[in-house]
């Protein structure tokens, strides 16, 4: 795995005299692998060169973006990137989801005839974009690149980037400020949010790390969301990072500042420290990849949306005005909100109650032994307050204690909306997105090919399909019928009845399980779901705890006569129900009617 850094200042690009030897570009990385998947870590301004060199290449480009968040200096390359304007490349742009506009709404914002000639809609390549939270996805052919996603702490939801590949492992955390004010001046205390940070970074061969600033500037900087050069270097050492590269320098330090920085800690500390500089690349050889397992797949905007709509949080305040506040600051997210008196009875009963997804304590003068008791009595409660997370709203900083007694994290006031927002709505979103996905299948380059070379997807819609998904609906007297293929992140409908969309992201759709499950067997028995509320892996579904509120879920694998599964028939209904074994037999012969249509030769068996 090669690292290339074509842009490492922070804030703002600052190119002149005093940054030649490291730069004055804004953030960008590229990586690419052995079998050539090519990801870029963020488009800051030195995206134009990386932009350049691709381009000289005179090939077709397919490409994976990372951006960490979309503030400008992350951004401000994409309008300037010509292999975005190429008819015939490929990208697929992933970001954390926001708190309102789509990843291709903030994108095309920057593009508007007011700030820019050319508008988002006028790139000539193809462009998908993805919207993540909390978890883990695999980038290029089979699956070459396992990326795993992880929160920051910044104003904005921000994502740091863990990249396994060739037996490498590097860890992009830019904008990212320490969660407790000790640890900034090189504390080693991690315990909460920052043990957290710690266990992403855990192993890398290669942390790439914002050190923004120095501890001496840090105080004037609080909530401003980077780190200290002493935070960076205490978490690279405490995660037994192999070596350390120091980025998103400050737009006031200059070359001469950096090469003094770099040789006050070289010396004390067992990681290989260096400043990042542009146009310096590293190659990183099979090493150490001990560190977080790849989660689930992180989840697409609609799906999330879905999922926070049916959330809860619960608000427990010593303060009526502070109450006031927080329910404020989470009302316009359209979430359920919940108050109650600050007391183990009142709220271990709203929790039985409600189910919240979250609650905030804000404890005001009351004595911490009282707030250890109220996580004691919740996570007695069983599944209820378990895994309940529970943020506690403080003007304390010092979160010594908290993980012990079961605090998930400490908002400390005085904060400002917007930062309060994103913090708990990270929290929300880790709680939204707990299903299962379906596991990729052992063949799953072969299968996509086969899908892919049908020419099926993305074409319109044709009359001999929709007529077989209206007589399963009718047939199965359920609500909602589909034939899904599902591509390799999202499952798309070739035909459709009730449903009013034509494709889902594949983190949330059922029917991959059905294909996952058959890729597996070689069988082609359904899948059956009769109450999905029931089902551990469907019962937080986005599709199930929101619209279209499915409970019943019945998928009969498409399998070619090459043995590669490439979707589904399948029915659903919102209430539960039992499909017995005519109704059964009757999916499989709709679905062997479909696969004749798919294959144009009489299905291999029929009723």
């Amino acid at each position: 795995m090669q690292v290339r850094f074509y842009g490492t200042r922070g804030s703002l690009p600052i190119p002149g005299p005093r940054t030649i030897r490291y730069g004055g570009n804004t953030s960008c990385v590229a990586v690419r692998t052995a079998r050539g998947t090519l990801v870029i870590l963020d488009m800051g301004t030195g995206a134009y060169a990386l932009g350049q060199e691709l381009a000289a290449e005179g090939r077709p480009l397919r490409g994976h973006v990372l951006i960490t968040h979309t503030h400008w200096d992350h951004i401000q390359g994409v309008p300037f990137f010509a292999p975005f304007f190429t008819p015939g490349n490929e990208w697929d742009i992933y970001a954390p989801r926001g708190l309102g506009a789509s990843l291709r709404e903030t994108l095309s914002g920057q593009m508007q005839y007011s700030y820019f000639p050319v508008a988002l809609e006028q790139l000539g390549a193809t462009i998908r974009y993805h919207e993540l939270v909390e978890g883990g996805l695999a980038l290029g052919e089979a699956d070459d690149v396992a990326v795993t996603t992880h929160y920051l702490n910044h104003p904005a939801l921000t994502l740091g980037y863990r990249l396994s590949a060739d037996g490498a492992t590097l860890v992009y955390a830019l904008d990212h400020e320490p969660f407790c004010t000790e640890a900034a001046v090189g504390g080693r205390d991690f315990d909460g949010q920052d043990g957290r940070h710690v266990a992403f970074l855990r192993g890398a061969d290669l942390l790439i790390h914002d050190a923004q600033y120095t501890h001496a500037e840090y105080p004037s900087k609080v909530g401003w969301g980077h780190s200290t050069v002493e935070y960076a270097i205490a978490v690279a050492e405490a995660a037994g990072v192999r070596r350390l590269a120091l980025t998103h320098h400050d737009p006031q330090r200059d070359d001469d500042s950096l090469d003094a920085l770099v040789a006050r800690y070289r010396d004390t500390t067992g990681v290989a420290v260096f400043a990042a500089a542009e146009g310096r690349s590293i190659d990183l050889a099979a090493g150490s990849t001990a560190g977080p397992a790849v989660a689930p797949d992180p989840s697409a905007r609609e799906a999330v949306s879905s999922a926070l709509a049916a959330q809860s949080v619960l608000i427990a305040a010593a303060d009526p005005a502070q109450a006031a506040r927080l329910a404020e600051i989470l009302r316009g997210d359209g979430i359920a909100l919940h108050e109650v008196a600050l007391s183990t009875e009142a709220v271990t009963a709203a929790v039985a109650r409600h189910r919240p997804a979250l609650l905030v304590v804000e404890n005001g003068p009351e004595p911490a032994e009282r707030l250890a008791g109220l996580c004691g009595a919740l996570r007695a409660l069983g599944p209820a307050g378990r895994d309940l997370p529970v943020v506690l709203v403080s003007r304390s900083g010092d979160r010594r204690g908290d993980e012990a007694i079961g605090i998930s994290d400490r908002l400390v006031a005085p904060f400002t909306p917007s930062y309060a927002r994103t913090r708990l709505r990270a929290w929300l979103m880790r709680t939204a997105c707990r299903w299962t996905r379906a596991a990729k299948p052992p063949r799953e380059a072969a299968r996509l090919a086969a899908l892919h070379g049908l020419g099926l997807l993305d074409t319109p819609p044709e009359a001999r399909f929709d007529r077989l998904v209206a007589l399963a609906a009718e047939d199965l007297a359920v609500p909602y019928a589909a034939l899904t293929l599902v591509d390799r992140d999202r499952q798309w409908f070739k035909a459709s009845h009730g449903l009013p969309f034509r494709e889902t992201g594949r983190d949330v759709s059922l029917c991959a399980h059905a294909v996952a499950a058959s890729d597996r067997s070689g069988r082609g028995d359904p899948l059956v779901v009769p109450d999905a509320r029931l089902d551990e892996r469907f019962a937080d579904n986005p599709a199930v705890a929101g619209p279209p509120y499915l409970r019943f879920y019945a998928g009969q694998p498409l399998i070619l006569r090459n043995g590669h599964c490439i979707g589904t028939l399948c029915i659903a209904d919102t209430r539960a129900r039992v499909l017995d074994a005519e109704g059964e037999a009757k999916l499989r012969w709709l679905a062997d009617l479909a696969l004749q249509e798919i294959e144009s030769e009489p299905a291999a068996h029929l009723p």
